[in-house]
Parts: structure tokens; sequence; C-alpha cells
């Protein structure tokens, strides 16, 4: 499955609540995401095998890939098109190995001596980050800022969406740092309208 990163969904089960999980994807979908990823840091790994499975029905036609965060037997069970893991999620050439070699695998990268032992071989793409603080993860590295992100997409051998506290207006100074797109979410799970927020990030295409 083509990977881009351009608009990266992070989906949070309180935020899309109200609307549904499904329903808030779909929305944002529509109005240009072009990867979701399914985070859930306390449903159990059945819930979250269904949420996936209904997930990747509504998605099925749209190019959109679903990436499952931190839970390498739901990626699999589920039939996610991936997985992301964070620096003490696991083994890489674990994960890649259980998921074969046509599953997009991603890392969380926060500095560059992380990125120097980065296994670019069996990694698709890198999350930069956190580039602000974030309320959604509230033991998350020392914020980056542009300039730190911009040091490591400059070191990074792969594709790199940046994460941490993003909205709509950052979306220029992200790729000018050198990102391919930005993670976000509650610039979108968080608003009215997710399809509309989606579009906005995008430069209204």
């Amino acid at each position: 499955m083509k990977l881009d990163l351009s608009l990266y969904l992070v989906t949070d089960p309180g935020l899309c609540a109200e609307r549904g999980l499904v329903e808030t994807v779909v929305a944002a979908v529509r109005g240009g995401v072009t990867v979701v990823q399914l985070r859930d840091k306390h449903a159990s790994d059945g819930e979250m095998i269904d949420q996936a499975r209904r997930l990747k029905a509504a998605l099925a036609g749209s190019g959109v890939p679903l990436i499952i965060n931190d839970r390498l037997a739901v990626a699999v069970e589920s039939g996610a098109d991936g997985l992301h893991i964070g620096q003490g999620d696991g083994e890489v050439a674990a994960a890649r190995a259980a998921l074969g070699e046509r599953a997009l695998l991603g890392l969380s990268v926060q500095t560059l001596e992380q990125m120097a032992r980065v296994d670019a071989e069996r990694l698709d793409y890198l999350g930069l980050g956190p580039v602000f603080a974030t309320p959604s993860k509230h033991d998350h590295a020392e914020p980056l800022g542009f300039d730190g992100l911009a040091r490591l997409a400059t070191a990074s051998p792969l594709p790199a969406v940046a994460i941490g506290g993003l909205k709509a207006e950052h979306a220029a100074a992200v790729r000018q740092a050198g990102a391919q797109g930005l993670a976000v979410i509650s610039a979108i799970c968080g608003r009215p309208d997710p399809e509309a927020a989606a579009r906005a990030i995008r430069g209204g295409r």
C-alpha cells in the first residue's frame, strides 16, 4: 500500500466518542487524511481488534492505510495495514518478522542518538517528536521545536512524519523543517467537523 504521510490522523477514544470512532475517521479521510493510526491506551486487545476490523472495512477502497499503535498482536490479528511502535515497545526486527514484508512499520524517534540506531531496512517511516508538549501523552520526551525537528528530519534515512501538539497552522513549518507530513489528534478528533478540520490542514485541497 502506498504511504503518503501528508496528514496522519491518530485517534483518541475520548475525543472521538461523541461522533463515533468510525464516523470521525471516515469524515476525516473525506477531508484529506492520508494515514489513520488506531491508538487506545485503555482498550483491551480484543476491543482494539474489533475497532480495527470496523475501521479497516470503513477504509476499504480509500487507499488510506490503517496503522495500529504499539500492539503487535492487534495489528496481526485484525489484518491492519501496519504497526507503529515507540522506543520501548519491542524490537523492530521481531515486529517485522511477525508482520511480514508487506505491512507498514513505523518507529518513534526523539533524539539523534536514537536516529543513529534506526533499522532502516526493516522500517517504512519514522515519527519525529514531540514537536510541542501535548496533553495526550504525559511521559513524552523534551519537545523538539521546529529547529529540533529539522535536525532529526535531515538525519532521517526514511520518510518522516512530525508529531506532538501540532495544529493546522503548523503544516507549512513542518514541511519547511523537512518532514513529509504531520500527525494530529485533537486538531481533527477534537473538532466539531473532522472533514473540514482535515481539509483546513491540507490547505483547502
